[in-house]
């Protein structure tokens, strides 16, 4: 088989870029490749499905600028395909003195990435929009919404499709060789000849640029995330979407309480170290991932700097008592009959050689390929605006 570009990862980065690459580059030829039976099986099926307003990022990042654009396609591409979605909004709260200056952070970087309608609100104002939070102070993000990840990822491969494109399931990369006119890629089904690799492979795709002889920099690090769900009784608890102020230091936003687009509500999650890759159980184990995670030089000193932490979400994930604890924070009303154990999904954070998290995207060329590197929340979200930018490294860098 043969074709221009293969985009490897059918979640819905992998899609998104597949779906720009068509606008770009209409006379190419795409592929998809997936190695899952279905796409959308792993970061992209496994989350909450807000749609992020920006606020929390650095202004000029990536990850700002992308989230805020992507936020607005993502909207109006979910309009024009009928895909149920809200634009709910979302109170981020205070509960001491000390989040009331990090709140004050939030909504200057809010202003500074553009995000219209924000609303400081004391007391009172909390209680309005969330009549059960506990807390000195708030930001309302109206912004913010819920959408189901799995539907848009199914409707931007249908137009890829549409427009001439092929999506291949159960073809799980196992080897790529340079060849003097592109690449030969060796799947579970079969050999595809191209010119042109994207990857966009999430969980592994730290390995698949090593696979095209590229040494990233990096190591995906997998980290679980665990939920509860409330009871259908107690999910008037939730109007919206109740954040607390995250801490500074830490990529992960702390544990929240999201209302999700087909009713359930969602509290959490915690983020532990996960053993595999795809480890969505407590019990779940990989000795090669294990292996790799344990040994690479980047892990050391981040468990150095951050095993008082990891201990404590640990501690999370096997008591629902002390999680339940944590969640009274900012609902003091739930109980432990409120919630119970739902999911997990696992996020592809990015770790360099030094011990940092990578904080923004980070997308890697070199000939004939690019590369996505680190694209956790908010990812999906931004999806639209992030294709966009890696089908149009690949179209300038291949003449495509």
């Amino acid at each position: 088989m043969k074709c221009d570009v293969v985009v490897i990862g059918g979640g819905i980065v992998g899609a998104a870029t597949a779906l720009a690459l068509t606008e770009q580059s209409p006379d190419c030829s795409i592929l998809v490749l997936e190695k899952e039976t279905t796409l959308a099986r792993h970061q992209t099926g496994n989350n909450s499905g807000v749609i992020h307003s920006g606020l929390y990022y650095r202004p000029g990042s990536l990850k700002a600028r992308n989230c805020v654009e992507g936020r607005e396609a993502l909207y109006c591409f979910c309009a024009e395909q009928n895909i149920p979605h809200e634009r709910c909004g979302k109170v981020v709260v205070a509960t001491n003195e000390r989040e009331v200056a990090a709140l004050d952070e939030l909504e200057r970087r809010g202003h500074a990435n553009g995000l219209q309608g924000l609303e400081r609100l004391d007391e009172a104002g909390l209680k309005h929009y969330e009549p059960n939070v506990a807390g000195i102070a708030g930001l309302l993000v109206p912004e913010t919404g819920i959408v189901d990840y799995v539907k848009v990822t199914e409707a931007y491969a249908r137009l890829v499709v549409e427009r001439g494109g092929r999506i291949m399931t159960g073809a799980e990369v196992q080897r790529i060789e340079a060849v003097d006119d592109g690449f030969n890629l060796t799947t579970a089904v079969g050999t595809v000849q191209t010119r042109f690799v994207i990857n966009c492979a999430g969980l592994h795709c730290d390995r698949v640029a090593r696979m095209c002889g590229a040494e990233p920099g990096v190591r995906i690090i997998p980290f679980r995330g665990e939920y509860y769900k409330l009871v259908r009784e107690r999910r008037s608890l939730v109007k919206n979407l109740i954040y607390p102020v995250p801490d500074p230091d830490f990529p992960f936003l702390g544990v929240h309480y999201t209302r999700m687009i087909h009713g359930d509500v969602e509290a959490g999650p915690n983020a532990v170290l996960a053993f595999k890759r795809e480890g969505y159980q407590r019990s779940s184990f990989s000795l090669r991932d294990t292996l790799e995670t344990v040994s690479y030089p980047g892990f050391i000193k981040l468990a150095r700097r951050f095993w008082k932490v990891g201990l404590q979400e640990y501690h999370r994930s096997f008591s629902k008592k002390r999680f339940v604890h944590d969640l009274q924070h900012l609902l003091p009303g739930i109980s432990g009959d409120d919630v119970y154990r739902a999911g997990a999904g696992v996020r592809a954070q990015a770790v360099a050689e030094d011990g940092t998290l990578l904080d923004d995207f980070q997308i890697f060329e070199q000939e004939g390929m690019v590369h996505v590197l680190n694209a956790p929340s908010p990812a999906a979200t931004a999806s639209l605006s992030i294709g966009q930018a890696v089908a149009a490294r690949a179209v300038a860098r291949f003449a495509l």
